[in-house]
């Protein structure tokens, strides 16, 4: 454990209501690989958004009215952000099992945790649904004469699918995976960093980012403002799903209560 690390994970360990508990190697060491993790993610996300739009512009100039290469380039920079980051998920786990593998002694959660108590119903329904409108909305502008429209969402769809995978197998990591945990304490922040991982998957950042990007045509029409409306409503929905659920630290308590 780096003494640089000691301080943030003492804030994160104060955030979640574990004052008590001291910052030890073992959770320094699983948070400073989530922070990484979080890192390399948003320049993941970055990075697919760039080269789609590249190559999103580069097949609109190459061919007006269709061009395979680019939808070949877009096809494997969403095979690319879903191993990315079906990767950097199974970094963070490998951590995770390095580090329990140093334990002298390792406890097991007390009841399985599924993603119900994990991830919780509202923000499970709510991903489901933004994904559903993001996906509606590109398929109801396929039919459209404008090739520009039509070719910007084939893009959304493409981006949405490898999004879609890459969101469902992470989750499966996140609740598969064994407790890392030497007492009570480092039992309760397992669940917490399970929590906080599953809920920032469900975080639909490119889900908003998509639509508005990528389906523009000739001219203005009601799809740039049917996805103005996903992105306002979206972050209005999920903040208010924010306020109205339960803490992370109390959702991860909640979840090692039930018997």
């Amino acid at each position: 454990m780096r003494q640089a690390d000691v301080p943030e994970a003492r804030r994160w360990l104060a955030r979640h209501g574990l004052t008590d508990v001291e910052p030890t190697p073992l959770i320094a060491t699983r948070l400073e690989a989530r922070r990484h993790a979080k890192l390399a993610d948003s320049v993941l996300l970055a990075g697919f958004l760039i080269g789609a739009a590249v190559t999103h512009a580069a097949g609109r100039l190459a061919d007006p009215a269709f061009s395979w290469p680019p939808l070949l380039a877009l096809m494997a920079l969403a095979v690319g952000l879903l191993v990315g980051q079906w990767l950097i998920g199974w970094w963070v786990r490998r951590v995770d099992r390095r580090a329990g593998a140093q334990l002298p002694q390792r406890v097991a959660h007390p009841v399985e945790l599924g993603w119900p108590a994990v991830l919780g119903r509202s923000h499970a329904i709510y991903t489901a649904a933004t994904f559903t409108a993001a996906l509606l909305l590109a398929v109801s502008v396929l039919p459209m004469s404008d090739l520009g429209l039509r070719y910007g969402a084939i893009v959304v769809l493409i981006g949405l699918a490898g999004a879609g995978a890459g969101t469902v197998l992470q989750l499966r990591q996140v609740l598969v995976s064994p407790a890392v945990a030497e007492d009570e304490a480092s039992l309760t922040a397992d669940v917490i960093m399970r929590v906080e991982d599953a809920r920032a998957l469900a975080t639909p950042s490119l889900v908003w980012s998509l639509p508005p990007i990528f389906l523009y045509g000739e001219s203005l029409g009601w799809w740039n403002a049917a996805a103005l409306v996903l992105v306002v409503a979206g972050v209005i929905a999920f903040g208010m799903i924010q306020m109205r659920t339960a803490g992370v630290g109390t959702a991860a308590r909640r979840a090692l209560a039930a018997r």
